[in-house]
């Protein structure tokens, strides 16, 4: 049986599954949280003084967490790119509105919330030049993403376990820094991001872990390759305003290094986590082929951990259109 066909068939077969997922790892939209919650709000009196308030404590975070903010916020906005490439994976019929397509609708629906939520906080906190960073938005939903994975749904679960994750802990970091700094509401938002954030992780974990019981060999090395490309973070081709594509990732991601907050440790610590759930040492029944690709991603960890000990970040800050200095540099 050709690839293409054991994948569908796979796929088909865990669809049949898809509501206790549904049920597991999203909730309903009547009972999930939603922006309005954690901001002020615009029929009260008391909103001029919240938002007083949010301004006030917003002064006290520094340059790079605003860029890595804003950068965050950017790639949770563009979320109508991914719903386009998930809806495009095999096994997905958006058209029949099979249980995959529903699944990834209410992911997107939960996702959705995320950058609401934050870019009106950043609307609010006077902090940072918001038409650059809608311009900045508007550029990474036209110029489209290439994960790596076309559309075969192992390569791109392997994808959203491992970015799920990697989500997580940056908005989890961000909001640990910002109640450092005395802002208690920003780091709730941060923390409740990153609760969603885990709870998507564990389902597409999940999936994963299903597919390696019907198709083993094609999952591995699945995994493989996309261990080899490297997880490519969805905003790889932010830019400014008047830059060409890709130019402000490399300062984005050396900002989040400089604070912590997602790191090149991380990255190893999150395929550790991967190659232990999905107990790849002992899965039997191996291809030639897919033995010598868990051979690769066993030793892969330690390989990368010593290669990260010869990384150097640099410790200039880098300016943004994003963010005014404003007495922060």
């Amino acid at each position: 049986m050709p690839l293409h066909n054991i994948r569908l068939e796979v796929m088909q077969t865990i669809e049949k599954e898809i509501d206790s997922f549904i049920e597991k790892y999203l909730i309903p939209t009547e009972k999930i949280w939603q922006p309005t919650d954690f901001l002020p709000n615009s029929q009260e009196e008391t909103f001029f003084d919240e938002v007083h308030q949010i301004r006030e404590e917003a002064k006290e975070l520094s340059y790079d967490f605003w860029v890595v903010l804003v950068g965050d916020t950017i790639t949770e906005e563009a979320l109508p790119t991914y719903e386009s490439w998930l809806m495009d994976v095999e096994g997905v019929d958006q058209h029949a509105k099979n249980g995959w397509s529903r699944w990834i609708r209410h992911w997107t629906g939960e996702e959705n919330r995320h950058g609401d939520v934050l870019n009106k906080y950043l609307y609010l906190s006077g902090r940072v030049n918001m038409r650059e960073v809608e311009v900045t938005t508007q550029h990474l939903i036209n110029d489209g993403f290439d994960i790596g994975t076309a559309n075969d749904p192992y390569r791109n679960f392997v994808y959203t376990s491992f970015q799920e994750l990697a989500t997580n802990i940056s908005h989890k970091r961000v909001g640990r820094l910002a109640k450092k700094k005395g802002n208690s509401l920003l780091s709730k938002m941060c923390n409740i991001i990153a609760g969603d954030e885990m709870r998507h992780h564990l389902a597409y974990r999940e999936f994963v872990k299903k597919i390696f019981q019907y198709d083993p060999s094609e999952m591995i090395l699945a995994f493989e390759d996309m261990m080899r490309k490297k997880i490519v973070m969805p905003a790889q081709f932010v830019r400014e305003s008047g830059e060409s594509i890709g130019t402000a990732f490399e300062n984005f991601s050396n900002a989040a290094q400089r604070l912590g907050v997602y790191t090149t440790h991380d990255y190893i610590d999150i395929m550790q986590k991967l190659i232990s759930y999905w107990e790849i040492d002992h899965l039997n029944g191996l291809t030639t082929k897919a033995e010598k690709a868990r051979d690769y991603l066993m030793k892969l960890p330690d390989r990368m951990a010593r290669i990260a000990e010869r990384v150097s970040i640099p410790k200039d800050i880098t300016k943004f259109k994003w963010v005014e200095a404003n007495g922060m540099l």
